[in-house]
C-alpha cells in the first residue's frame, strides 16, 4: 500500500479545489464523465476545450481537444502528450503541479484518441497524427517545446522531434514504448476482426486489468474509477473507427530513429514497471546521444499518475536548470 499512501500525500499539494464547479463539463464530453469520482480528473475535464486545426488531409478544420495554459509566457512551454489510446486526463495530478511551478503547460490529445471531434473521420495513421500535431503547434504554441511523451507518447515525441526539430527544444520520455515494431501482425487483420479487437480494448475488464498491471498497488475502487477515466474517450462515436484506422496502418516504429535525436533528453522510468522493463530504459539511455536517466522507486508504468510530485519535480528541474545541471544536482528518487 506504499504507492497509494504516497499518492494520498501528493494529492493535497495540487491545491485543486474539489468543491469547485465540477459539473461544468464541456458539452462534447461523453455523459459518463459524471460517473467519475476523482476530483482531480473532474477538475481537469472542465478545462478541456476544442481548438480548430487545419490539416492537408481533411477538408474541414479538426476541432482538436486540449488543456490550454491559463497564462502563456515567453519561456519555452511544456507540452504533455499521453500514452496509447488515452487522453489528456492522464495528467490530472501532475498538470496542476507544473502550473503551480510557473510553467506554461499544454496537454494535447493525439489525433484519433482523446476528445477531438472526428465526426468526419480523417486518417489517423502516424503521418496524419504528426501533421495534425505540427499544425496545432504552428497555430497555437508557436515556440520550441519541452515535449513530454509517456509510454507510446514517447514514440510520438521522437517521431515528431526528428521530423520537426525546430519545434522541440528538449524531450522528456517516460517509461518509453519505443522498441515495438508498430502494431505488428495486427496491421494485417481483416477489418471485421480488427473491430472485434477494438471492442475488447474498451471493455471494463480489460482496462481494469491494465490498471492493475500499470500501478504498483491500488484498491479496487480506485482502479475502477481510474478505469472510467481512462476509457472515457472510447465512448465517443468515432473512437472505434479511429482505433481501427491506426491499428491497420501499422502504427509507430521509431527504433531506427532513436540515435538520430539531437535534443537533450530526460528519461524517467518507474522502477516497478511491469509493462515495459526498466532494462529498456538503460538501452534507451545508451542509444540517445544526449540523455540523462532518472528512476522513480516503488512506481509502475504511469509515473505522472502514481508519483505526480516526483514527475513534476524532475520536469521542472530539467526545464529550469538544463540537462547539465540536472545531471549533477538532481536528487535520487
Amino acid at each position: 500500500m506504499v504507492a497509494v499512501f504516497s499518492l494520498a500525500i501528493a494529492l493535497p499539494k495540487l491545491k485543486v479545489v474539489a468543491e469547485a464547479e465540477v459539473d461544468a463539463f464541456p458539452s462534447f464530453l461523453p455523459k459518463d464523465v459524471n460517473r467519475i469520482k476523482d476530483p482531480f480528473a473532474r477538475t481537469l475535464a472542465t478545462r478541456i476545450q476544442r481548438l480548430p486545426v487545419s490539416v492537408k488531409f481533411s477538408e474541414n478544420p479538426i476541432m482538436s481537444s486540449c488543456v490550454k495554459p491559463l497564462i502563456q509566457t515567453k519561456a519555452n512551454p511544456v507540452v504533455l502528450l499521453h500514452g496509447f489510446d488515452s487522453s489528456c486526463l492522464e495528467w490530472r495530478y501532475t498538470y496542476p503541479l507544473l502550473e503551480e511551478a510557473g510553467l506554461e503547460t499544454w496537454a494535447i490529445d493525439i489525433l484519433g484518441w482523446g476528445f477531438s471531434d472526428l465526426e468526419k473521420l480523417p486518417s489517423c495513421n502516424v503521418v496524419s497524427k504528426r501533421e495534425h500535431f505540427y499544425q496545432f503547434w504552428k497555430s497555437y504554441i508557436k515556440k520550441a517545446m519541452i515535449l513530454v511523451g509517456p509510454s507510446l507518447g514517447s514514440a510520438v515525441a521522437i517521431d515528431f522531434a526528428i521530423n520537426h526539430p525546430e519545434a522541440v527544444e528538449k524531450l522528456i520520455l517516460m517509461d518509453a514504448s519505443v522498441y515495438a515494431e508498430g502494431t505488428g501482425n495486427l496491421a494485417t487483420l481483416p477489418r471485421s476482426v480488427a473491430y472485434a479487437g477494438v471492442y475488447l480494448l474498451k471493455s471494463i475488464p480489460l482496462r481494469l486489468y491494465a490498471n492493475y498491471l500499470s500501478f504498483t498497488n491500488i484498491s479496487f475502487s480506485t482502479a475502477l474509477d481510474w478505469t472510467n477515466v481512462g476509457r472515457l474517450h472510447c465512448l465517443l462515436p468515432w473512437w472505434e473507427d479511429a482505433a481501427v484506422d491506426f491499428m491497420t496502418s501499422g502504427g509507430y516504429n521509431v527504433t531506427s530513429q532513436i540515435k538520430m535525436v539531437k535534443q537533450k533528453t530526460l528519461i524517467i522510468w518507474g522502477e516497478n514497471d511491469r509493462i515495459i522493463s526498466n532494462k529498456l530504459a538503460v538501452q534507451l539511455h545508451c542509444e540517445l546521444p544526449d540523455a540523462i536517466i532518472r528512476q522513480i522507486p516503488e512506481c509502475g508504468h504511469i509515473p505522472h499518475v502514481e508519483r505526480p510530485d516526483s514527475v513534476a519535480k524532475l520536469i521542472t528541474e530539467f526545464v529550469e536548470t538544463g540537462t547539465r545541471a540536472v545531471n549533477q544536482c538532481a536528487p535520487s528518487l
